[in-house]
């Protein structure tokens, strides 16, 4: 069992759902991602998701946006990407992922990503760009290293679809919250959750929602459908808004407190 799948099943048993930040690696630098990461931890953050930055981010909203471009400012590659995933490995067994789009894996290339990345201590990838019908030479080699392939479904994708995606997947399965990029909103879908009691019964895997959840209300109302959320954009925007590092993190934990107070603190 993977730590992803152990990490569900372990928050399933204590009737708690899973809470997964997104930030950018190299954001503003490396050497500030490591401490924000901590700082996630720290506020009771369940599984990591850390952003590669490419130039062209088909999924991301202007926040991340900004973010990536402010990353791409400094010189940074895979094998950077990785020292950061070993040094975070050496002190945390939580769950980190990597979310960035297939050229940056096909330039590296597959066996050598795979190879690389499950040394490294990776534990899965999200990859927006890269079709299911396209993905066999990767999932080959994610298989090989023990790395969860998580696939993406949205409000357009079908039940059957979803029941494909999550038979060839692993982790769990994102769901897009909303049609479009990602970006913070002051509101959910009105037909999300109506939609999610379907989506959590096509898949095999636990589902995750992501793209605009923005406060604890909307983990609330997910989490009462859905295994885990996924908050992005708002913990971007705060770190960025931040005077300095040391500010961002204490407003990281300030932001997820009364998020991680909703997903754990449930009764059975």
């Amino acid at each position: 069992m993977s730590r992803i799948s152990r990490t569900f099943a372990n928050l399933s048993e204590k009737s708690q759902k899973a809470l997964i930040a997104y930030i950018m690696a190299g954001d503003p630098s490396l050497d500030a991602t490591y401490p924000a990461v901590k700082a996630l931890r720290s506020a009771g953050v369940d599984i990591i998701e850390l952003g590669f930055p490419f130039s062209d981010p088909l999924a991301d909203g202007p926040t991340i946006q900004a973010a990536a471009y402010r990353a791409l400012q400094n010189p940074i590659g895979l094998d950077d990407y990785f020292r950061l995933i070993q040094r975070v490995r050496a002190e945390d067994d939580v769950p980190l992922i990597l979310m960035t789009y297939y050229n940056v894996i096909y330039h590296y290339g597959l066996e050598a990503f795979a190879k690389t990345a499950g040394q490294a201590g990776l534990d899965g990838v999200i990859i927006p760009d890269l079709p299911l019908e396209e993905s066999a030479d990767l999932l080959e080699q994610t298989r090989k290293t023990g790395i969860d392939f998580i696939p993406l479904a949205a409000p357009t994708t079908s039940m059957s679809r979803i029941a494909q995606l999550t038979d060839a997947g692993s982790g769990f399965l994102y769901y897009v919250s909303r049609t479009g990029i990602t970006g913070t909103h002051n509101s959910l879908p009105k037909e999300l959750l109506e939609q999610l009691d379907l989506v959590v019964e096509a898949s095999h895997l636990p589902v995750s929602v992501g793209f605009g959840v923005s406060n604890a209300e909307h983990a609330r109302l997910i989490s009462q459908h859905a295994d885990g959320v996924v908050i992005g954009s708002a913990l971007v925007e705060r770190l960025a808004g931040a005077e300095s590092l040391e500010e961002g993190c204490q407003v990281l934990g300030q932001f997820l407190k009364p998020v991680v107070s909703v997903l754990h603190d449930r009764k059975p």
